[in-house]
């Protein structure tokens, strides 16, 4: 089946059913406010496409392409992304609620997450090469095994990070931020 090819549109307040999206190609498109929590996102590609105010709480998006794509105020609460096609993507978070999804084993290397909440996040094994964290929650996030060399953590909280099982060459850190490197030595910082 050939996908279909939607281009320069805008959607808003959509609640989509669980197979309306599946084999379709999006490009330029916009979505505020809409649903996309039951959906099965089969060979679906999003590509310079923004998504406003949508939730994707809980949905399952393996196997969907995401390629120059923005999600602002977002809730993505419990989404699995690493089935996601990782050939030639890009993508972003500002003011996104990313509380228990996992990012197990994905590149992704410069992305920006901005004023999240990212609690309890899986990122083991995946690769934050130069990602942005800016003004991040990320209590009780996971990063075992990842690589985070010249990462930014500068505004981000609540982390714990063990230097000794992710790579953190050149990372940034405020002074406050230390403590979240230093946590499994049960150290007191005054």
């Amino acid at each position: 089946m050939a996908a279909d090819y939607i281009y320069d549109k805008e959607y808003n307040q959509i609640i989509y059913s669980q197979y309306e999206i599946t084999h379709k190609e999006y490009e330029n498109c916009v979505f505020n406010h809409c649903d996309f929590t039951v959906c099965n996102f089969m060979g679906v590609n999003f590509v310079d496409c923004t998504f406003n105010f949508c939730n994707f709480k809980e949905a399952k998006i393996g196997h969907v392409g995401l390629r120059n794509v923005l999600f602002n105020d977002c809730d993505f609460t419990a989404v699995n992304f690493a089935m996601t096609d990782q050939i030639i993507y890009e993508f972003n978070f500002k003011n996104c609620k990313l509380d228990y999804v996992q990012f197990y084993d994905l590149k992704l290397k410069g992305m920006t997450f901005t004023n999240c909440s990212m609690v309890s996040v899986d990122f083991m094994q995946s690769d934050l090469t130069e990602a942005l964290f800016d003004n991040c929650n990320l209590h009780l996030a996971v990063f075992s095994d990842a690589i985070a060399n010249k990462a930014d953590f500068y505004s981000s909280y609540f982390f714990s990070i063990d230097p000794e099982k992710t790579k953190l060459k050149k990372a940034i850190f405020s002074q406050e931020g230390l403590k979240g490197l230093l946590d499994k030595y049960e150290i007191i910082i005054k």
